[in-house]
């Protein structure tokens, strides 16, 4: 008995500082970094804030993983060397900085479409559980949006 009283504040003040870090940690996780789902639920998206502050998305699951028995790549690119990467893994968000005045936008990315191999400038609005990613050429204005939902 003597032994476990005088270990009980040791284990309590190792058990406050797992907690604390984890607090910590998942404070210092930004609003969109996470799993989210592609607009038709075909992809997860794993995005994720690198070391230069700019947020990041890659492809982390497929619903279809295969094409004729084989894992499906980017066939579709326009640079003929990247057609053989593999879709899973596939980076197709990139360089969103969070906007100074609106905390629920990120700006100056670019979005991936393996679907057709284009890249397009593009601009993302958290929206608690969904995210508008709005694609385009040029100006906002002549895009599309897409709304993913979180996979969490």
């Amino acid at each position: 008995m003597s032994v476990i009283r005088k270990n009980l504040p040791r284990f309590i003040l190792v058990i406050a500082i797992i907690l604390s870090v984890n607090v910590i940690a998942k404070a210092q996780t930004d609003q969109i970094e996470g799993l989210w789902y592609n607009d038709v639920k075909s992809a997860k998206i794993l995005i994720t804030k690198a070391t230069n502050g700019k947020f990041y998305g890659k492809v982390v699951w497929l619903k279809e993983p295969l094409k004729n028995g084989k894992p499906k790549v980017d066939e579709l690119n326009s640079d003929e060397k990247l057609r053989t990467r593999p879709r899973l893994g596939l980076p197709v968000l990139a360089d969103f900085v969070k906007d100074d005045d609106d905390k629920n936008k990120y700006t100056d990315g670019t979005i991936y479409d393996p679907n057709n191999g284009k890249t397009y400038s593009c601009k993302m609005t958290y929206k608690g559980n969904t995210l508008d990613i709005r694609g385009y050429i040029g100006i906002s204005l002549f895009g599309r949006t897409t709304t993913w939902t979180r996979a969490e």
